[in-house]
């Protein structure tokens, strides 16, 4: 019940009680007037009747002391008594009105009729003496009738005043009795009153009131703290202070969806802060590599919960191979197909999981961690393959999708932008019709060389193919290109482990030895001069004949400068030219080359 009803209740029980409480003092007061007037009645009766006999006395003396004396004061006092006596006569007759029981009543008359008949006795008796019957006189009044009336008239008095008497008792025990009665009941309304007003005082203030706010200051005072881990003990009152402790454990709920809240938002936005630092150094990285290092540093802290790998798609786009991991993945395999993932199938994320609501990668090995491939994609050419895996039945994955899929968007792009750098790099520093490093790159080595002041040994090779007009001439520039694409891959292969090869313009390259002395590149030399010599080429189906080489030797042995590397293996490279080519001569003192084999 509510405390408003219970005080409400309560003020009309006390309003209730009062007024009871009140009348019962009014009726116990009207009770105590009602004894207070029978008492005065009994009073006035009582002394109308102890008059009535004195007076009845007196009028007999007077009377008797008259016919004895003869004396006319006793006359003129017989006279007066008997004029009292009317009037208490008349006062009497007044009192019959006054609500007299019939024996009252009864008793009444019988005392009115001895009074009257002693009052024509004694009258009698007096005219008797005045006219001159004296003995007669005294005789009547010292008579037995006279003595009997008189006696008979002091009885009915007496027997008056016994009723009298008697109803003013019972009027005054009975007015007594309700007085007491009606007293009893104000104060026991009283008592009660004030007990419910005390029992109002405690159960609503005390127990309803008191007890349950001090018990809720404690706990509004831990929630204004911010201190939410306060427990809310439930109340099934369904009154103010039930309200009051709803609407508390509401603001609790509150607090800690507002905590909750903010704790997610917290977590949010360092996700989202690692996210940031984690793509500013996506933009940074020059190398797979690195690329690879940032994700598997940055993809735990992101989504600490999920494991995964970073594949990277190799250049002939039959395998990807895992570049980075994190949180030891075991679903995966290190390196698969492409046609083993429906991600990268379908060209969009694929969920697989233990529920069987898709169909599972090939690539994965059974178990019940869900998971979920994202390709990376970039200008509409697929670069690799994003994968997690978590053991929560995909409930993190499922909430981490976006930031997953932000994150894959921005590897693939960069990915695609380091291959973008890669080919712009190649495109750079090789030739594009052999893919050797080309002559800007061949000028930045010699610079480097002539920069260091190195007492390591350097071999520069000078190649020229020979009669490669006639090539051109004969078969076509397609086919010119392919012989120096073949002769490209003959000195890579050769002599690619032990240098760079480049290609210095037309159908001449050279090849730069670093720490070899010039016998060591006369030896790499040959075996290159013999490979192209050894190795037939063809054309679409054609034979193109025999193809040769004709090389030049110089070295910084001996203190020679690198300035005149270059200058000094193109000379080289002349003297063979003019000395019947495909031969390999290393420059010498005087002009003469230190070594010559003819082919």
């Amino acid at each position: 019940m509510r405390i408003s009803t219970i005080t409400n209740w309560a003020y009309a029980v006390t309003v209730v009680l009062t007024v009871l409480s009140g009348g019962a003092f009014i009726l116990s007061a009207h009770s105590a007037v009602r004894e207070r007037a029978a008492v005065e009645t009994r009073e006035r009766l009582d002394e109308l009747v102890d008059q009535l006999a004195l007076a009845a006395e007196q009028t007999t003396e007077d009377a008797r002391l008259f016919v004895m004396r003869g004396e006319e004061r006793h006359l003129q006092a017989f006279r007066g008594a008997q004029g009292e006596e009317r009037a208490r006569e008349e006062a009497i007759k007044g009192l019959k009105s006054t609500g007299l029981s019939p024996q009252e009543l009864f008793a009444l008359r019988r005392l009115e009729t001895d009074a009257e008949a002693l009052d024509q006795i004694e009258e009698k008796a007096v005219a008797d003496y005045g006219d001159g019957d004296r003995d007669g006189a005294r005789q009547t009044l010292f008579g037995p009738e006279h003595e009997r009336l008189q006696t008979d008239l002091l009885t009915s008095v007496q027997h008056f005043i016994d009723l009298v008497a008697t109803r003013a008792a019972d009027e005054f025990a009975g007015a007594r009795t309700r007085t007491d009665l009606w007293d009893n009941i104000a104060k026991s309304m009283l008592g009660l009153t004030a007990a419910v007003f005390i029992g109002v005082l405690y159960f609503v203030l005390k127990r309803r009131v008191a007890t349950p706010l001090l018990r809720m200051t404690g706990i509004v005072n831990r929630l204004a703290k911010q201190d939410y881990d306060v427990e809310v003990l439930p109340d099934s009152r369904r009154d103010e202070i039930g309200e009051m402790n709803e609407a508390i454990q509401i603001f609790r709920d509150n607090g800690l969806e507002r905590e909750r809240l903010d704790a997610e938002r917290r977590r949010d936005q360092k996700t989202k802060d690692h996210i940031l630092q984690m793509m500013h150094r996506l933009q940074a990285c020059q190398q797979h590599e690195e690329l690879a290092e940032v994700v598997s540093l940055f993809a735990p802290r992101i989504f600490p919960h999920l494991a995964g790998n970073l594949y990277l798609m190799n250049s002939s786009r039959s395998a990807l191979t895992s570049a980075s991991q994190w949180r030891q993945p075991t679903r995966s395999h290190d390196i698969l197909a492409p046609a083993e993932c429906w991600g990268l199938r379908r060209g969009s994320p694929h969920v697989s999981d233990h529920s069987g609501g898709d169909v599972p990668c090939q690539h994965l090995e059974a178990g019940d961690d869900a998971c979920i491939c994202i390709p990376l994609s970039a200008h509409g050419d697929t670069v690799g393959l994003l994968y997690f895996e978590g053991a929560d039945g995909g409930k993190a994955m499922e909430s981490a999708r976006l930031y997953i899929e932000i994150i894959a968007e921005n590897i693939g792009l960069a990915i695609a932008n380091l291959q973008l750098r890669d080919r712009l790099t190649h495109l750079a520093v090789r030739d594009p019709l052999t893919g050797l490093l080309n002559r800007r790159s061949l000028d930045d080595e010699m610079n480097r060389l002539r920069r260091d002041s190195l007492d390591r040994p350097t071999a520069c090779l000078m190649v020229d193919i020979d009669h490669f007009k006639h090539f051109n001439d004969e078969f076509g520039h397609d086919a010119g290109d392919h012989v120096m694409r073949q002769v490209a891959t003959l000195m890579t292969e050769t002599a690619g482990k032990s240098g760079s090869v480049y290609r210095f313009g037309g159908e001449e390259f050279t090849v730069i030895l670093p720490e070899s002395t010039k016998d060591a590149g006369f030896g790499i030399a040959e075996k290159l001069r013999m490979a192209v010599e050894a190795t037939p080429i063809t054309y679409q189906g054609r034979p193109l004949g025999a193809v040769t080489v004709s090389i030049g030797i110089a070295s910084t042995e001996d203190g020679k400068s690198a300035a005149t590397l270059l200058q000094r293996a193109d000379a080289a490279l002349l003297r063979a030219k003019s000395e019947g080519r495909n031969i390999t001569l290393i420059e010498g003192s005087g002009g003469s080359p230190n070594h010559r084999l003819a082919g």
